[in-house]
C-alpha cells in the first residue's frame, strides 16, 4: 500500500483559493490556480506566490562543515563568503548526478544545502553516509516552509514587510530578519529567471506569511502561482530539472553546466571521472530549440536528422512569453550549434525545429 503524499503548511489555503492538486514527489502541491498561462504571465510582468516547502534541506555543522561540503560538492565552498549562495550539485563517482543543489554559507562551520524534492531522502542519505566525525549532519526539510516571491516587483513587495535592507542582498546571497513579523531567512534565489527572493520561515509562520504577502502583494498584480508556472518559467529561463535534463547518466559537461565544476579546487566525488570524460570529444550536448511550426514536443519525444535518430526531449512546452512551442534537449555534439536544423518525431510525425541558444528569455535589467 503506498503512503500518502505528504502536505505543506500551506495545503488549505491553496484548496481554499480553487488550486488543483496534484501528487508530486510525494507531495500533495498545487499545479495550478486560475491557470498556468495566467500564472505565467503575471510572474515576468509583476510577481508570482509560490509554496515550495517540498524542498529538502541538509545543515552541517561543526568545526570542518566547509571541508566536509568541499569533499561532497564540485563548486568551490572554500571561495564562498559567508552570507553567499551557489549552485552545485552532488555526483557519483562516475560523475553523473545524484542531484543539483544550492550551497548556503552561513559560516565555515554552518552550511546548508536545498535539495530537490524528489531526491531529499536519498540525499540526505548519501551525505549522511560520508564519514563525518565531530560534525551534525541533519535533514531539517521538516524544520522549514519556504516561499518563493519571483517577480519585477518581488522586491518591492517583501520590501513593505520588512526592515531588512533588501538592497544589501545581492543575488545569491540570504540573510536573516523578520518579514511580517516572523523570522525569517532572505533568500535572494529562485527558480524562473526573474527577481525575487526565497523566504525559509518556521512552518507555523507560514500560513500567516503567506497571507501577509497576498494582501501586500495582490494590488501590485500578485497572484499564487502553481508547479505548472514554475516549470514554463524555468524552462524559459533555461534552467535544468532533475530527471529531465539532468540524472544519473547525464555529466555536467554535457549539460553545459561546467561553471560549477572547479577542478582546480582539490579532490571531490566524481573528480576523476570527470577528468577523464573531459579530455575525450563529447557525444551529447543539451540544446535549446524552437519548433518552427505547429506542434509541441514533450519529454522523451526523439529528435532525428534525416533517417537517424539523433537525441531526445527533456523538456518542451508552449511558451507563453514568447508565443511559440520550444524546448531543451540532448542531440550529438555535431548537431549542437545554433541554427542546426532538426525534425522532432511527435506521435509519428515529425515537426520541424531549429537549435537556439538558451536560455530563451531574459529578464530585462
Amino acid at each position: 500500500m503506498s503512503a500518502l503524499p505528504r502536505r505543506t503548511p500551506l495545503y488549505d489555503r491553496h484548496v481554499a483559493a480553487g488550486a488543483r492538486m496534484v501528487d508530486f514527489a510525494g507531495w500533495e502541491m498545487p499545479v495550478q490556480y486560475a491557470g498556468v498561462i495566467d500564472e505565467h504571465r503575471a510572474v515576468r510582468s509583476a510577481a508570482g506566490l509560490f509554496d515550495v516547502s517540498h524542498m529538502g534541506q541538509i545543515r552541517v555543522a561543526g568545526a570542518g562543515a566547509q571541508d566536509f561540503v568541499q569533499r561532497l560538492t564540485p563548486n568551490d565552498v572554500a571561495k564562498l563568503a559567508p552570507g553567499r549562495i551557489h549552485l552545485s550539485a552532488f555526483l557519483t563517482p562516475e560523475g553523473t548526478y545524484i542531484d543539483d543543489l544550492l550551497v548556503c554559507k552561513t559560516s565555515p562551520e554552518e552550511i546548508l544545502i536545498v535539495v530537490n524534492a524528489s531526491n531529499a531522502a536519498a540525499d540526505f542519505a548519501w551525505a549522511s553516509s560520508h564519514p563525518h566525525p565531530g560534525l551534525t549532519v541533519e535533514d531539517v526539510s521538516d524544520r522549514w516552509a519556504l516561499i518563493a516571491v519571483q517577480g519585477p516587483k518581488a522586491v518591492e513587495i517583501v520590501a513593505a514587510l520588512t526592515s531588512v535592507d533588501l538592497s544589501a542582498i545581492r543575488n545569491y546571497g540570504f540573510a536573516s530578519g523578520t518579514v511580517a513579523g516572523r523570522p525569517a531567512i532572505l533568500s535572494r534565489t529562485g527558480y524562473t529567471g526573474e527577481d525575487g527572493f526565497e523566504l525559509f520561515v518556521e512552518p507555523r509562520d507560514a500560513g500567516a506569511l503567506w497571507d501577509a504577502l497576498l494582501e501586500a502583494g495582490s494590488p501590485k498584480g500578485l497572484v499564487p502561482a502553481g508547479l505548472g508556472a514554475r516549470d514554463t518559467l524555468r524552462l524559459e529561463a533555461g534552467m535544468p530539472l532533475y530527471g529531465q535534463e539532468i540524472d544519473r547518466e547525464t555529466t555536467p559537461w554535457e549539460a553545459g553546466l561546467d561553471w560549477v565544476i572547479k577542478l582546480d579546487k582539490g579532490d571531490f566525488v566524481g573528480r576523476d571521472a570527470l577528468v577523464a570524460a573531459r579530455a575525450r570529444p563529447l557525444a551529447r550536448k543539451r540544446i535549446g530549440y524552437e519548433v518552427e511550426g505547429r506542434g509541441i514536443a514533450r519529454h522523451g519525444h526523439k529528435i532525428v536528422s534525416g533517417e537517424r535518430e539523433v537525441g531526445v526531449v527533456t523538456s518542451g512546452t508552449f511558451s507563453p512569453s514568447l508565443e511559440k512551442a520550444l524546448g531543451m534537449g540532448y542531440v550529438e555534439t555535431a548537431l549542437a550549434e545554433p541554427g542546426t536544423a532538426l525534425e522532432i518525431d511527435v506521435r509519428g510525425r515529425r515537426i520541424p525545429a531549429r537549435v537556439v541558444p538558451i536560455p530563451f528569455y531574459k529578464r530585462p535589467r
